[in-house]
């Protein structure tokens, strides 16, 4: 690993020819951005909040992203993938603490998630074999209880720069859901580019059921979800899998999260869905779009997810410059801190009612048909639970837990 990279070219590939952003330099601990002049013409926005279009160098501030602006840390994996990241230098007798997020940046190079590059590319090769999901599910294992030091480098080149807490890989898929290969570079003919889930350590043996089962009653509830499958497992009731919503065959999307937009530390919520809606309403400029960010706060609401943060909502951007409120994901029964929603109702974390959903519909200029059609929409899919949880052999104790936390106003 090479370390003490001082600059960092940012470029924008949506799956054609590459667009030189800008670069990135860091002197005495301190980051700075400028902007290429001729990306300035092209009036793409890639963080109109807190990047925008502008000459000159710009220094950065130090938090909350150490020093990088969020639309570039979005690029950073985060949970399993520093964790193995940080593994993988301290192999190398490399403190963590020792290299800048350029290191980390040009680690993720060609092959991040969206449409970002950035070069030097210091990105892990993949190839493009087979692989067997219980054996990656085994390796994953290793490393959480601190076993395995050898399966880093293969972990981590099919971590990419996924998200989350969850040990993740980036995976490809032929047509059949038969053959899985090697995806977080360019795939074979007939793959495509998919996310598969492993449990962590605080997980069951149903977590990947639980989150299959989530998407479906969100697909119920009018959410627009990836593809999503749960493929067979050895140890447990399945590994819950994504299509990856910022591919679409050869074409990438530039991907940025809320956190990452409004530079919004995901680790302290002090967000409410009523920031989210006046969000989506100035990025897309489409009513939408809105309604449905106002979908997905009931579904989470209602559902018990409670671990809705800033870095679980993602806007996408194509080559146009038009911006849409990305796929749901990260969907499933979660706690959220002290007990209550990372993002609020109007004011309301704990004891959201019906009260407060309407309310929050109504302030974001959505009729009162829509939202009581919403709501009862995400009641008779919630309902579904029930049986979909026995079909797909959650554990009695999950069944009956969830059964008592999902609202049905």
């Amino acid at each position: 690993m090479k370390v003490a990279i001082k600059e960092i070219k940012v470029g924008l590939n949506f799956g054609s020819v590459i667009q030189s952003v800008g670069r990135l330099a860091i002197r005495n601990g301190i980051i700075y951005f400028e902007y290429d002049e001729e990306f300035i013409k092209s009036k793409l926005e890639i963080s109109p909040i807190k990047l925008p279009l502008q000459t000159g160098v710009i220094e950065l501030p130090r938090d909350p992203f150490e020093g990088l602006p969020g639309v570039f840390n979005d690029s950073l994996p985060d949970g399993w993938g520093r964790l193995l990241f940080d593994r993988m230098l301290r192999s190398e007798r490399i403190s963590p603490s020792d290299i800048s997020p350029l290191d980390r940046l040009a680690y993720v190079g060609l092959h991040g998630m969206g449409a970002l590059i950035y070069e030097p590319d210091q990105s892990p090769d993949s190839s493009n074999y087979t692989i067997d999901l219980d054996v990656l599910a085994n390796q994953t294992e290793d490393v959480l209880q601190g076993d395995s030091e050898e399966v880093i480098a293969e972990l981590l080149a099919l971590n990419g720069s996924s998200a989350g807490a969850r040990p993740k890989a980036l995976i490809g898929v032929d047509a059949e859901r038969k053959n899985i290969s090697y995806g977080a570079n360019l795939l074979s003919d007939n793959f495509e580019p998919w996310m598969v889930k492993f449990p962590n350590s605080l997980d069951g043996k149903d977590a990947g059921s639980i989150e299959y089962i989530y998407a479906l009653m969100a697909v119920d509830a009018g959410i627009k979800m990836p593809e999503v499958h749960l493929f067979p497992s050895q140890k447990g009731n399945g590994y819950f899998a994504v299509k990856r919503f910022d591919r679409e065959g050869n074409k990438r999307l530039h991907m940025h999260t809320v956190s990452g937009l409004v530079h919004s530390n995901f680790r302290f919520p002090s967000l409410d869905y009523e920031d989210l809606l006046s969000l989506t309403g100035v990025l897309t400029k489409d009513i939408r779009e809105v309604e449905k960010m106002f979908r997905l706060a009931v579904f989470n609401v209602m559902a018990h997810n409670r671990d809705d943060h800033a870095k679980n909502f993602s806007f996408l951007m194509n080559e146009f410059g038009e911006w849409k409120l990305s796929p749901a994901y990260d969907l499933t029964f979660s706690s959220g801190p002290g007990g209550e929603q990372s993002t609020m109702v109007m004011g309301e974390g704990r004891n959201i009612t019906v009260k407060h959903l309407t309310k929050l519909g109504k302030e974001a200029k959505l009729s009162k048909k829509f939202i009581e059609n919403v709501i009862e929409q995400t009641t008779s899919a919630l309902r579904k639970w029930s049986n979909l949880s026995k079909d797909f052999g959650v554990s009695k104790s999950n069944r009956e837990l969830i059964s008592r936390l999902i609202k049905t106003f």
